[in-house]
This record gives C-alpha cells, structure tokens and sequence, in this order.
C-alpha cells in the first residue's frame, strides 16, 4: 500500500513547514544578510559568532527553497522506518556537527584557495545531505530503468527510482557553489560517520524521551494502520490478479508519477 502525504512522518512535517516559514518570514522581513556566513569580515574581524547557530534555520532564496524542500519530502520515507523517536533524536544529535563542521572547513580550506572560498550560504543544506546519506544506505532500489542516447544507438543510461531524489539534491548542492558544496560534502560524511558509529557511542545510543516524541500515540497508531492494512489485503485476494496487471500495464510512466505522488 502506497502511503502518501506525512503519513507516519510527523517530524519530517514539522521540519519541512519550518523551513518553509521561516524562509518566508526573512525574506517578508528583508533579513538574509543576516542568515549567510562570511568568514570575512563576518567572524574574524567583527567576530559575529552567533552567525554559527543561526545560518541554517532558513534559505535565503527561493531556487535553493524549492529543492530543499522536495528533497525534503522524498527523504520523509526515513523517519517511517525509523519511527519518529528514532528520527528525532538523529536530527538532534547532528544537528551540532552540521553547524561547526562546514564553518570549520571553510576557515582550512580559505587561505589553500587564495581567500576564494569565503562564503557558506544559509540553509539547512548539511542536515538535508545528512539524512540523504541514511536514505542511501537504507532504503532499497525498488526498479530501474534505462534511456536510451539515440533510437539508433544501443548505448542508454541506468537509473532507478531514487535516481530522482539524487538529482534534486545535485542542485541543491550546485545552487550556490562553491559554498553549498561544502555544505552538501560536510553534511554527507557527517550522516556517514553517524552510521557507522565512528564518533562517541551516545551520539548514535541517545534517544530523546518517548513522550517527547509521542511514542505511545504513534505506536498505537502503527498498530491501527497495520490491522487496517491485513484487513484491505484480505478482502482484495480475489482481485490479484486484475490489480497485478493493471500495476504492468502503467509501466515507467506511472513509476515516475508515483514519486511526484508522494509514493517514496
């Protein structure tokens, strides 16, 4: 059963609502000055240290927005396997690391490239890349596909279904590069680092409080939604067959329509 929408996934909800408002409300209130990092004059003459705990809660532009955003959404489908207690507690512990690790790089990387790297744009573009790095690791390919160069040529490219969630968060990473770069590398090798549990074992063991997360409501929920679900599939044995068929018949097409549906 395909669940679309924040089914089961009511912190990725939230996070991508805050995103959005945010974003809206410091573009309404003309503020984005105040949101990106510059190494200088930002932090070391004028030592504005409070840009590092603020320069990912929003995106300064709209381009950048709209593929956090769709990333976003498509990247829900971790929290549904996780559970929201699970998913919760892994924003909060990386979270930190996101916010130090990319302005620390930059400050290396500055007089290696002649003062040329000296700007990280805001956003939450090293938490996005983070998750990107569980969903790698996670979530299975479902089908693949190829597309041909030419009707003449037999050369085509392969991708899959989570071909698209790569590409999105591909021009997220290039919407303002160099700096975004930065931030999508650092973000990846932090939510690889997490996984494979090379940093302090409270960083992957810490779990926030059950109610915090609301376990006993959710839990109760996923109990209710399964029941729901071997109900649904019992009462539709019969019709096997014709639905078997109709799912080949809509082929490529409707694959692809699917991700747009909210189906990954």
């Amino acid at each position: 059963m395909l669940a679309s929408g924040f089914t089961a996934a009511p912190v990725s909800k939230y996070l991508l609502f805050g995103i959005v408002v945010s974003s809206l409300l410091v573009s309404i209130n003309d503020i984005k000055y105040l949101f990106h990092i510059q190494l200088v004059p930002h932090i070391w003459p004028y030592k504005q240290f409070w840009r590092l705990l603020l320069w990912q809660s929003c995106y300064n532009n709209s381009t950048e927005l709209l593929f956090a955003v769709m990333t976003m959404y498509h990247l829900r489908i971790i929290e549904r396997m996780w559970g929201a207690r699970k998913f919760a507690s892994f924003l909060l512990t990386t979270i930190p690391p996101c916010l130090l690790i990319p302005p620390v790089v930059l400050a290396i990387l500055r007089p290696l490239t002649f003062s040329i790297l000296n700007i990280l744009p805001a956003g939450p573009t090293p938490l996005i890349f983070a998750l990107l790095a569980q969903y790698h690791a996670t979530i299975p390919t479902v089908y693949k596909y190829r597309i041909f160069v030419s009707s003449t040529s037999p050369d085509a490219v392969t991708f899959s279904d989570k071909s698209l969630v790569y590409l999105l968060a591909a021009q997220l990473a290039l919407s303002s590069s160099p700096g975004s770069i930065i931030c999508a590398a650092s973000g990846w090798i932090i939510g690889v680092t997490w996984r494979r549990g090379l940093g302090p074992d409270i960083w992957t063991t810490w779990r926030v409080p059950e109610w915090l997360a609301g376990g006993k409501q959710a839990r109760g929920g996923d109990f209710d939604d399964l029941r729901r679900r071997l109900e649904g599939e019992g009462s539709g044995t019969g019709h096997a067959t014709g639905a078997e068929g109709e799912v080949r018949r809509r082929g490529l097409g409707g694959g692809i329509l699917d991700q747009f549906r909210g189906a990954f």
